[in-house]
C-alpha cells in the first residue's frame, strides 16, 4: 500500500529542511501526532528512533534508516506481518520554494488487509501533516543571513 500527499512551501530548501528535521515539534503543528520521544537523541540520523503517539494508532517506534542531508529522510516501523516505511523529500524549484513529498509505504503479508481498515486515516494524517510541516516552514526562523535581513535592507 503507497499513499503521498506533496506541497508547496514558500521557503528556501534549507528552512524547509530545518522544520522536516525538527521531529520533536511534529505534534505542535499537526494533529496527527499527540507525541514524539526521541529514544536515541532528537537528531534525524541513521539508526535514531522515535516512539510516535497518533490519535487512533498503536504507540509506534519509527527508525531512521535513510538520510540525505537537506533532501530526504525515511524511517521505518515494524509491526507482525508488514513493514512501514515513512518518506520525506523535499525539491528546490527554481522560484526559490520547495517542494515536500511525504508518503508511507506498507508492505508484507498483512499490509493490505491493514489498509483496508487504516487507509482514510493515513491519507488524512498525511494531508495534516503536509499543511502543518508547510506552515512550520514558512514560520520558522531565517536560516541565512540575507533571509534575516528586513525587506529593502541591503
Amino acid at each position: 500500500m503507497d499513499y503521498g500527499e506533496t506541497i508547496a512551501v514558500a521557503v528556501g530548501i534549507d528552512r524547509a529542511w530545518a522544520a522536516l528535521t525538527d521531529v520533536t515539534s511534529y505534534p505542535r503543528w499537526t494533529a496527527s501526532m499527540s507525541s514524539v520521544e526521541p529514544l536515541d537523541g532528537p537528531e534525524v540520523v541513521v539508526g535514531h528512533r522515535f516512539r510516535i503517539r497518533q490519535p487512533g494508532l498503536p504507540v509506534t517506534v519509527w527508525r531512521v534508516c535513510d538520510v540525505q542531508e537537506g533532501e530526504s529522510y525515511a524511517w521505518e516501523a515494524h509491526a507482525p506481518g508488514m513493514r512501514t516505511l515513512a518518506y520525506h523529500r523535499l525539491t528546490s524549484q527554481a522560484d526559490g520554494t520547495t517542494r515536500i513529498n511525504i508518503g508511507i509505504r506498507q508492505t508484507g503479508v498483512l499490509a493490505g488487509l491493514v489498509g483496508l481498515f487504516t487507509a482514510a486515516k493515513t491519507r488524512r494524517y498525511l494531508r495534516l501533516e503536509a499543511a502543518g510541516l508547510k506552515a512550520a516552514a514558512e514560520a520558522g526562523a531565517p536560516t541565512t543571513e540575507d533571509d534575516a535581513k528586513p525587506a529593502g535592507s541591503q
